[in-house]
Formats: structure tokens, sequence, C-alpha cells
């Protein structure tokens, strides 16, 4: 199908998009009470999107780590190579920066690949983001996933974090169920949300 300009000035005016959508379905949720960890089995979506609303650790300076599974869910030991930076601004301005964490990639391993890192467990803190898991089924392609997260760090004073990690899971094996755990502790409180993708 050849695709064809927009014209209208104004995302209200628009009647059609000449191109095809993928419906974005709920396919699960899970709400965490002292959890050790949440799992989710995956099924043949071409993309996953992961959302992660309010994520609480029950100890404090906890990191929220992601592992995939290619047998169901009886081991999460897909071998993954990443990358890890953050941008931080301190409550009170009085420091930035834009880093690479080289610390919390990993080049070939199977451990489990940290997505919001330090996260404070003061009453009022959380940790909130998305992550995305690219065509997990294929026999053919490694597994893409990019994950944008935001959180409380605790210093004196807070600091807000952004925080974004991308890689792949080195396997042309289905990756079919992925699980989410804390660094030390339990989750103790937050949703994370699936979406399936076509």
């Amino acid at each position: 199908m050849a695709l064809t300009k927009l014209n209208n000035k104004a995302v209200a005016n628009v009647t059609s998009i000449p191109v095809a959508l993928g419906d974005m379905v709920l396919v699960s949720s899970a709400t965490a009470s002292s959890s050790a960890s949440i799992e989710f089995s995956l099924g043949n979506y071409k993309e996953y999107q992961f959302y992660f609303v309010n994520i609480h650790p029950s100890v404090n300076e906890a990191s929220l780590g992601i592992n995939f599974s290619t047998d169901g869910g009886s081991n999460y030991n897909v071998t993954k190579t990443t990358t890890f930076f953050q941008a931080y601004h301190f409550e009170n301005g009085s420091a930035t920066a834009l880093q690479y964490s080289g610390s919390a990639d990993l080049a070939q391993s199977t451990a489990d690949q940290r997505i919001i890192s330090g996260i404070d467990d003061d009453n009022d803190s959380s940790a909130s983001g998305t992550l995305t898991l690219y065509n997990p089924s294929s026999a053919t392609y490694v597994k893409h996933f990019i994950s944008l997260c935001n959180t409380v760090y605790p210093e004196v004073p807070n600091l807000c974090v952004q925080q974004y990690c991308a890689g792949y899971g080195n396997t042309v094996s289905a990756i079919n169920a992925v699980r989410f755990q804390m660094s030390s502790g339990n989750i103790d409180a937050g949703t994370i949300l699936m979406y399936g993708i076509n």
C-alpha cells in the first residue's frame, strides 16, 4: 500500500490514517504484595510492552531486574548483552549528570539485568517506567529489549534518576516467560502490566 501524506493541520481533524496499526492488548497484570518475584508467560505477540507503576522495594537501594526463560519458567538464565546509562538531578538543584553505568550492564551473562537501579524505600518513594521486548517467539533472531524508567534515589537530598537500558537475549530459542525481581528483598508494592502488540 502506498503511503499518502496527512494534510490535516491538527490531530483532531484527522479522519483516517493510511497505515495499519497493531492492536495493543492487555494480556496480564500483577500487583505485588511483598512478592519475591513477578512472572509472566508469553505467547506469540510480535512485541510486548511492560509498564511498571509505583514499584516499591522492601530494602533500601534495591534494584529491579529482569530475566528470561526458554523453558516455560523452569529456569531464568538467558544469556544477555546489554548497556545502561542514566541522567540524574538532585531535588535541591545542587548537581546534575548524564552518565554511563558500566557496573549495571552485562556482557554475555545469564544474570538478571538491572532495569531500575537503587530505588528509595521511603514510604512516598517508588519507581515507574516501561520495557519493550521485541518478537520473543522468533526462532531466527536474538531477542532485543529496551527499557526507560524513572526512580527516586536515596541520597540527602533525594535524586530524580532516569535510567535507560537496552540489550538482547542472545538466543534463537523462543523466550516464553519473563521474571521481575529485586536485587535484594521483595517487591513490596507496585503493579506490572503486560500488553501484547501484533
